[in-house]
C-alpha cells in the first residue's frame, strides 16, 4: 500500500483536512495528545527530561513552539511562545528575532522544533546572546539512524534529507517547511563547523532514543496504532535495545550550554 495512502486512512479526524500550516492544526494537536493516552505518555516523559536537565541558575525558562503542547505544566512559569497566535500561547516570535536582552533566560526548550526552522545560525546566534551563562538549549528532535532513514523516506510526510550540503532550506510554512536531518547534520555530521561557528555553545549531550514508542502511538497526525495497555512493554523493549540506539533511534534529546 502506497504510504499516501495509508496517512490518509490512518488520519486522525481532528486534523484531517486541515492544511499543515494552518493554526488551527497546531490547535488540533494539542487535543489530540491529550485524547491519545500513549502519546500523552510520551509526551510526559519527553517534558520530563527537558525538566530534569534544567541549569541550577536563575532566570526565565522559553519554550519556543509551545502551540500543539503543555510542557508548562512540568515548568511553572514558562514562557510560551509560538510563531503565530494560539490558545494558550504568551508570547508570538520568531526565533531569529527574539524579544529579550542579553544573558537574561536560564534556558530555551524546544519539542520537535529545531528541525523547521529554515535558518537555524539565526537562531543559535540568537539564543547564544539571550541565554545566561550556564543557562541551556534543551531539546527532542528526529535523528538519523538506519531505522530512522527507512521510516522517514518511505513513511513520514516531513522532508529528511541528510545529504543536504546546507542547515537552511526554503520557508514554505512554519511546519511544511523542514528538514527531519537537521539536527544530525548540526550535532554530529557538521559538529566541528557547529563548534567554531558557535564556541559559546557547549555540546554537553546527545542521548538517541525513542526507535518505536511514537511511531505505534500514531503521533500527532495519525490514528493510535497501539492501546495504552501496551506501553509499559514497548517501553521495556525499547530499554532492552538501548545498545542499539545508534541504528534504531527515531529520536534524540540534545542538550547545549552556554559557556
Amino acid at each position: 500500500m502506497p504510504a499516501a495512502l495509508l496517512r490518509r486512512l490512518l488520519a486522525h479526524p481532528l486534523t484531517s483536512g486541515l492544511a499543515l500550516d494552518d493554526p488551527a492544526t497546531t490547535t488540533a494537536r494539542r487535543e489530540i495528545i491529550a485524547c491519545k493516552p500513549f502519546l500523552k505518555a510520551v509526551y510526559d516523559e519527553w517534558y520530563t527530561m527537558i525538566a530534569a536537565h534544567l541549569p541550577p541558575i536563575d532566570g526565565r525558562v522559553l519554550e519556543l513552539g509551545s502551540g500543539a503542547g503543555y510542557c508548562d505544566r512540568f515548568i511553572p512559569g514558562l514562557i510560551t511562545a509560538e510563531v503565530f497566535f494560539v490558545p494558550g500561547v504568551r508570547l508570538v516570535a520568531d526565533a531569529r528575532h527574539l524579544p529579550f536582552p542579553d544573558d537574561l533566560i536560564r534556558a530555551i526548550v524546544l519539542t520537535d522544533v529545531l528541525h523547521h526552522m529554515p535558518d537555524v545560525r539565526s537562531f543559535f546566534a540568537e539564543a547564544s546572546r539571550c541565554l545566561r551563562p550556564g543557562g541551556k538549549i534543551l531539546m527532542i528532535e528526529p535523528w538519523v539512524t538506519p531505522w530512522s532513514r527507512f521510516i522517514n523516506t518511505h513513511f513520514h510526510h516531513e522532508p529528511f534529507r541528510p545529504d543536504a550540503t546546507d542547515w537552511s532550506f526554503p520557508s514554505t510554512g512554519p511546519l511544511s517547511g523542514a528538514n527531519g536531518a537537521i539536527p544530525w547534520m548540526v550535532f554530529v555530521r557538521d559538529r566541528h563547523k557547529f563548534e567554531l561557528e558557535f564556541p559559546r555553545l557547549a555540546i554537553e549531550q546527545i542521548r538517541p532514543f525513542l526507535p518505536f514508542r511514537y511511531l505505534v502511538s500514531g503521533g500527532v497526525g495519525m490514528r493510535s496504532l497501539m492501546p495504552f495497555c501496551l506501553h509499559g512493554f514497548w517501553t521495556r523493549l525499547e530499554r532492552l535495545l538501548e545498545p542499539e540506539m545508534h541504528t534504531l533511534a527515531m529520536f534524540a534529546f540534545i542538550a547545549l550550554r552556554k559557556n
